[in-house]
């Protein structure tokens, strides 16, 4: 038995078109007509295939290259082993997933899972008083409660759940198994698997009998090309709103916490937990696994290391690590320093200082 392809190129170009669509230069014209008929990483591209170098890693890679072209940057051109077409750019990552999206279009966005067309499936619950438009998808098992409204060209896949009066934008998608309740949601939003959106925020306070359960009463907002990862969970406001804004990243896994308020074209990576009532500016970008105190203010611009902790508002456009976090320079000298005295400790218990 051979194994499945899941992702099958849409079309086949040659070098010479790449860089024409990448805005790339052909480094050996006489590879203009080399085929292009897939893409891969650079240590385990073939031929026909599209690869990518840059930085020292890329120039660790050159030796043993094989692959049909590579885009790489100007400084790496002249080792490209021979047979391969040179595509040289300043930004080959970059260029090389426009590439991949020209080539893999099925791939840069999820569709309906089992539907063939559109319209709604025998084998979903659709409310009477909802609101469904023409071309919008409604798959096996899903639910779409009273009131809700879904725009033309929106895929709800099986399982998913779209709460009482919720809105969902056009051409968005609702992953198999997700929910979403007390929520809007815009145009061209991708919400993956098993994402909760709109749930209770975390509020308590103490009382005779120990917690009592502080009433959630806000709503989600999620903007336009919003994309949200599998198993992400996004609260609804206590009072006010939850909002993520347009054209912001969130990988899987991730917390966001009630009332907190996300800008635009944000990257947030898998793990991160983000308290209560944090605002966050535009372009802001979190590595994995960071967390945020309560009430905190994130500039626009600005970015956490993986890791990181923060218990401070971050000014616009600084970059911070570390647990609990500072600025990325004042980390990296504490690092330094420890590991200094941690080598100076050892050399003295081993008898050598």
């Amino acid at each position: 038995m051979s194994d499945p392809v899941f992702f099958s190129p849409v079309r086949r170009i040659d070098a010479a078109q790449v860089a024409e669509l990448c805005g790339a230069s052909l480094g050996n014209p006489d590879a203009a007509g080399v085929a292009i008929t897939g893409i891969a990483s650079a240590d385990q591209g073939g031929p026909g295939d599209l690869v990518f170098l840059e930085g020292r890693r890329g120039a660790g890679l050159l030796p043993k290259l094989r692959a049909g072209a590579v885009l790489c940057t100007a400084d790496l051109a002249p080792s490209v082993p021979a047979g391969i077409a040179v595509l040289v750019t300043p930004r080959p990552q970059q260029a090389f997933a426009l590439i991949a999206r020209h080539l893999f279009p099925d791939a840069t966005k999820p569709g309906p899972w089992f539907s063939a067309v559109a319209g709604i499936s025998p084998s979903a619950h659709v409310a009477s008083d909802a609101q469904v438009e023409s071309g919008a998808t409604i798959e096996a098992g899903a639910v779409v409660g009273p009131g809700a409204m879904i725009g033309a060209g929106t895929v709800i896949a099986p399982n998913a759940v779209i709460g009482p009066s919720c809105q969902v934008g056009r051409n968005t998608f609702v992953g198999p198994g997700a929910s979403i309740q007390a929520a809007l949601i815009g145009d061209r939003v991708i919400i993956h698997a098993g994402a909760r959106i709109g749930a209770d925020g975390f509020g308590f306070v103490s009382g005779r009998a120990g917690l009592e359960k502080v009433p959630q009463i806000g709503r989600v907002i999620i903007q336009d090309n919003v994309e949200i990862g599998a198993n992400t969970t996004i609260d609804r406001g206590a009072l006010g709103d939850t909002i993520i804004g347009d054209g912001t990243k969130i990988d899987n896994l991730v917390q966001i916490g009630h009332n907190v308020r996300i800008g635009r074209s944000c990257a947030i990576a898998a793990q991160v937990g983000i308290s209560g009532s944090v605002v966050i500016g535009d372009y802001v970008m979190l590595g994995g696994r960071v967390g945020i105190g309560d009430h905190l203010t994130i500039g626009s611009g600005a970015q956490l290391a993986a890791g990181s902790g923060l218990m401070h508002d971050v000014p616009a456009g600084e970059r911070w690590g570390g647990a609990p976090a500072q600025p990325m320079k004042s980390w990296l000298r504490e690092v330094s320093l420890l590991r200094g005295m941690a080598q100076e400790r050892s050399r003295r218990k081993n008898g050598n200082g």
